[in-house]
C-alpha cells in the first residue's frame, strides 16, 4: 500500500472538514475515495464540493461494505461511533474515531476488545494533543522535575452557546440524541487532556445542573470535585452559559505551578511556570518561619510552537498504516475521558462520590432512563440490546 484510501462517515462539520483537509492534499499518504452521510443535503454538499470519483452513499454499513477503502474515519452523532468503528474492524479496515469515542463505556469497551483482536489501526481524533502548550504541560508533568501533583484546578467557560445553536436541530441536547451536554458535546478533548496531562483519579463528585442556562434536557453547567490515588485533588468546571468565559488550567506539583491560559482578545495560550528552590513538602517541614513560603520565580517556558491540528492527527494515522509511525492518540485510549464524564453524570444523577471505575451496568441503567424521558427519538426509537450497543 502507498496510499491510504479514506472513507468518511458522517459529512457534517468535522467530516467536510476532513474530506477537504484530504482532497486538497494537506493530509501526506492519504486520498478520499468516499463519503456517506444520511442526510441528503450533506450528500448534495458532497456531490457538489467533493470530486466525482469520491463515491458518496447514504449509509455508513454501505460504505464499509464497498470495498473501496482501506480506512474509514466515523464522524456521525456519538452513539454510533462504537458500533460503525466495529464494523469497519470487522472489515478489515481501519478507524479513525472522532470524539467522543462514545456516549458510555460499555460501548467503547467493547470496541477497544474488538480492536484489541483485529490486525488494524485504530486512532482517536484528540487534535489537542497535537497543540505544542499542552505536549509541553505533558512533558513537564511527566518528568518527575517537579515532583508529584498536588492540585489540578481547570475552570473551562468559555463554551458560550445561545439559545439557537441548540434549536438548530432537534437531536442536539437531548439524552437520544447526543447522550449528554457540555461534557460530552464540548469537552471531550479537555477531559483527554486532562488525563492525558494529570492522570486518572479514583473518586469524582460531581455537580451536573441540566437546563440550568438553557432550554435544554441535558447539563450545561458542571462543577466537579476529583481525588487523585496520591492525595491530590482537583476541581473541573465548565458550562455553556458564561460571557464572558475563562479557560485556565493550572497544575500544581510539589515544586512548581503550571499556568496555562487564553490570550486574552486572541486565539492560543499562554504558558507559565513557578518554579520553587526546594520542595514545598521539604520547606513545610524545615522551616522555622511560619509564614514564610518557599522561595522561587516564574521561568520563561520554550515549545516548538508546532500545532498541526486535525491535519496532523491524520498525517499520522496514514503514516501508522504505511510505515508503522506513530499515532498521536491510540484508539483504546478514548474511553479515559469518557469515564471522567460518565462519573461525573453519575455522581450528579446519584447524588454521591463515585468511584473508578464506574459501575458500567448502573450507568447504562440510569441513560436508559434519561433516554426513555427525552424529547426525541432518534430513528423513532432508541433501544440498547443485552451488550449495551445503540
Amino acid at each position: 500500500m502507498e496510499i491510504v484510501k479514506m472513507g468518511i462517515i458522517g459529512v457534517g462539520n468535522m467530516g467536510s472538514t476532513h474530506s477537504l483537509s484530504i482532497i486538497e492534499g494537506r493530509v501526506p499518504g492519504m486520498t478520499l475515495t468516499a463519503v456517506a452521510d444520511r442526510d441528503a443535503a450533506r450528500r448534495d454538499w458532497a456531490k457538489e464540493k467533493l470530486p466525482d470519483s469520491v463515491k458518496i452513499f447514504e449509509e455508513g454499513d454501505d460504505l464499509i461494505e464497498s470495498g473501496l477503502c482501506d480506512a474509514v474515519i466515523v464522524a456521525t452523532p456519538h452513539y454510533q461511533h462504537p458500533v460503525l468503528a466495529i464494523k469497519a474492524m470487522g472489515k478489515g479496515l481501519h478507524v479513525m474515531c472522532e470524539k467522543p469515542a462514545g456516549v458510555f463505556t460499555k460501548a467503547v469497551r467493547e470496541m477497544n476488545e474488538v480492536a484489541a483482536k483485529s490486525d488494524v489501526t485504530f486512532a482517536m481524533m484528540f487534535n489537542q494533543r497535537t497543540n505544542c502548550v499542552f505536549r509541553k504541560m505533558k512533558e513537564m508533568v511527566s518528568s518527575g522535575k517537579y515532583g508529584q501533583i498536588k492540585r489540578v484546578n481547570w475552570i473551562i467557560t468559555d463554551w458560550y452557546r445561545a439559545q439557537s445553536y441548540y434549536d438548530s436541530g432537534a437531536w442536539r441536547a437531548t439524552w437520544a440524541g447526543e447522550g449528554g451536554g457540555v461534557l460530552l458535546n464540548q469537552c471531550p478533548h479537555n477531559l483527554d487532556l486532562l488525563q492525558w496531562i494529570c492522570g486518572m483519579p479514583d473518586k469524582v463528585t460531581a455537580f451536573c445542573h441540566e437546563g440550568k442556562w438553557h432550554h435544554i434536557e441535558v447539563e450545561d453547567d458542571v462543577t466537579a470535585y476529583l481525588e487523585y490515588p496520591n492525595g491530590a485533588t482537583g476541581v473541573f468546571v465548565t458550562t455553556t452559559g458564561d460571557a464572558p468565559g475563562t479557560n485556565r488550567f493550572e497544575v500544581t506539583l510539589e515544586k512548581a505551578k503550571i499556568v496555562c491560559e487564553n490570550k486574552k482578545g486572541e486565539e492560543g495560550f499562554t504558558l507559565s511556570v513557578y518554579e520553587l528552590e526546594v520542595s514545598e513538602r521539604e520547606h513545610c517541614f524545615s522551616t522555622p518561619y511560619g509564614f514564610m513560603p518557599p522561595k522561587g520565580d516564574w521561568v520563561s517556558v520554550e515549545t516548538d510552537g508546532e500545532n498541526p491540528q486535525h491535519i496532523g492527527v491524520l498525517a499520522a494515522f496514514a503514516d501508522h498504516i504505511l510505515h508503522g509511525g506513530p499515532l498521536v492518540a491510540k484508539g483504546e485510549e478514548g474511553i479515559n475521558g469518557l469515564t471522567l464524564s460518565n462519573a461525573m453524570h453519575l455522581s450528579s444523577w446519584l447524588g454521591k462520590t463515585v468511584t473508578l471505575p464506574i459501575d458500567e451496568d448502573l450507568f447504562l441503567e440510569k441513560l436508559q432512563e434519561k433516554v426513555a424521558s427525552s424529547k426525541v427519538k432518534v430513528g423513532g426509537s432508541v433501544h440498547f440490546d443485552t451488550q449495551g450497543t445503540y
